[in-house]
């Protein structure tokens, strides 16, 4: 295989070269088992240096696609399987080390930033604070949302299809609004306790689904009924678990028939990758996925905001179902919000807990 770099692309060089290998893994061009080549002889092919080929392969076997085998090299572990992971590693789930799916150490936002970014809010915007939002949420949170998404999660939206509200649990609910309580929605079991509360709420029909090391059993996901399936693929609550490359395409694929996808990408900022974890929203081709995340976990738990991103076909449909609804966060703190985005604040306390977690776990940089 031949790979380039384009010295006029905006990413660095390794990110170009991972993005190539990892094109090239997803089609098969690469099957399972296969040998890649050497860090030294992709260095040579790339035309990069073995540090940045080396970082190409580290950020692959972090995300699944890869693993490293001691003296052998590198080695295709992603496997379609007719378009389902069939992952070997068959760990049972009460070994996974259990979280805390709101508090941590170590991650507090740090109170005199915040602080500083709401006296700045109200000294600039006034009485304009007071003024009620519009009902998917205000412009520039949304238009910061936007860039934020594009710049770390892989995630290209237009602002139309962001719509802010008071946390996970609304979210969830008006998706239920919006995609209909005659269908059938799928979960993982076990997970947060809150998501099987909210459908059993709204009186809709539910099956959970056992999770594997890897994320919910292939088994489970092929015979449910299921029209939408709920997923949290990063350390999913209360067992950690992370699903892996080949199970994310899993679940892309599971959905290809007019199903939709609610992913709940809670607290994957703080993954301790050199690059954030990859979104099945941007894995999807069939425009189904609507992709869910709060702030609690990154700012505080007393900041009760969150956003999801809608499919572009159901943006209409949300507009003519729910358009009425006016948005549940208060004008100020969505403000307040979109300053921390806008002046970086919010990225650098992103990249200071991801460098700390690494540093702790003996991760180099």
């Amino acid at each position: 295989m031949k790979y380039s770099i384009d010295k006029n692309d905006m990413h660095p060089a390794y990110l170009q070269l991972y993005s190539q290998i990892k094109e090239d893994i997803v089609s098969l061009s690469y099957s399972y088992g296969s040998k890649l080549p050497s860090k030294r002889i992709l260095a040579e092919e790339a035309g990069v240096s073995v540090i940045t080929s080396e970082r190409a392969y580290e950020l692959l076997c972090d995300e699944g696609y890869i693993e490293a085998r001691e003296r052998k090299g590198f080695f295709v572990i992603f496997k379609p399987a007719d378009g389902f992971a069939n992952n070997a590693n068959t760990m049972p789930i009460h070994a996974v080390k259990k979280t805390n799916r709101h508090h941590g150490h170590g991650e507090e936002f740090p109170f005199s930033v915040l602080a500083k970014s709401m006296r700045k809010v109200i000294s600039e915007r006034g009485e304009e604070i007071m003024k009620k939002s519009s009902n998917s949420g205000c412009h520039e949170l949304r238009v910061e949302i936007k860039s934020y998404l594009a710049r770390n999660r892989g995630i290209y939206a237009e602002t139309d299809q962001i719509v802010i509200g008071s946390g996970a649990e609304y979210l969830y609910s008006l998706v239920v609004d919006l995609l209909g309580r005659d269908k059938i929605y799928a979960f993982e079991a076990p997970s947060y306790e809150k998501i099987e509360q909210v459908y059993g709420a709204s009186n809709v029909r539910f099956e959970p689904l056992p999770l594997g090391a890897d994320g919910i059993e292939r088994a489970a996901l092929e015979q449910t009924k299921a029209d939408v399936l709920h997923i949290t693929p990063y350390r999913s609550f209360p067992t950690g678990i992370t699903a892996t490359a080949s199970k994310r395409h899993e679940y892309v694929h599971w959905s290809r028939n007019e199903k939709f996808i609610i992913e709940d990408d809670f607290e994957s900022e703080f993954t301790v990758s050199r690059k954030p974890e990859e979104t099945v929203f941007s894995l999807s081709a069939y425009d189904n996925v609507i992709y869910i995340n709060t702030f609690s976990k990154t700012i505080s738990p007393a900041m009760r905001m969150g956003y999801m991103v809608l499919p572009k076909r159901l943006v209409k449909e949300f507009e003519e179902k729910l358009g009425f609804s006016s948005c549940t966060v208060p004008t100020f703190e969505q403000f307040v919000l979109a300053e921390l985005l806008s002046s970086g604040a919010f990225e650098r306390h992103i990249n200071r807990v991801r460098r700390s977690k690494r540093k702790s776990k003996g991760i180099k940089e």
